[in-house]
């Protein structure tokens, strides 16, 4: 069976209705005046949210959503996406807290939890759905996406990254079964290049101290009621 069929599978199998649970549960009053977006995808999204919010729960990491941004097609749904004919990319986009985690913090461990050397595909799933891209939403992040980006390749990816770094396009929130699929779905399908590498940061890196971050982002975050719900 294709790796795309089995992930259309397992989730139906392990979804009633679709709902699975309420998400939320915060208000918008609770997203810091400060908050910045980071956008990043590296192959299926269920993984990708899943380390993300494990590791940085409680440092930083306000809300995380998975959707499709990167397209030409507008409201894209999952199977559309999937199906690799919209141009879209499976991504994650995450509301932090710079006060407490840096966007380069959050762009070093996007090198660590995925194999960025497959163009255009991660474990089984193939296809520019699944690419590695950074997409940074002002030109700070810009540049931080390629000093990261130029550190790694030299010292964790022996010059074989194809991770693309992009201006951030239109975003649309994946549906509601994906959010947090893994949470609710612990058998789920989650890829195996999605897990934390030990890297070490290699002596004098950064050459330059990064340059305090904006207050606030290029683009306004939109004031969506923050995932507070506990995860494994």
């Amino acid at each position: 069976m294709s790796s795309f069929l089995n992930r259309i599978t397992r989730h139906l199998a392990s979804n009633n209705g679709l709902g699975v649970t309420s998400e939320g549960g915060g208000s918008a009053s609770s997203i810091p005046a400060n908050a910045q977006k980071a956008t990043v995808a590296a192959g299926c999204f269920w993984g990708v949210e899943h380390i993300y919010r494990k590791h940085f729960k409680g440092k930083g990491l306000i809300d995380a959503r998975v959707g499709y941004t990167g397209g030409d097609k507008k409201n894209a749904n999952y199977a559309q996406v999937c199906g690799g004919g919209t141009g879209h990319a499976e991504a994650l986009q995450v509301i932090f807290d710079p006060a407490q985690v840096s966007y380069r913090t959050l762009i070093e461990f996007f090198y660590r939890i995925h194999d960025p050397t497959t163009l255009n595909r991660q474990g089984a799933d193939g296809g520019t759905q699944y690419r590695s891209a950074i997409f940074y939403h002002n030109n700070e992040q810009k540049e931080i996406a390629e000093d990261v980006t130029r550190m790694a390749n030299e010292h964790w990816w022996a010059g074989k990254i194809t991770t693309v770094r992009i201006q951030a396009a239109e975003w649309y929130d994946a549906e509601k079964y994906h959010q947090k699929y893994l949470d609710h779905n612990p058998g789920g399908y989650e890829c195996p290049t999605h897990y934390v590498r030990t890297f070490s940061l290699p002596e004098g890196y950064p050459a330059v101290e990064a340059k305090q971050e904006p207050a606030a982002p290029a683009a306004p975050v939109a004031l969506v009621a923050p995932d507070t719900e506990d995860t494994k």
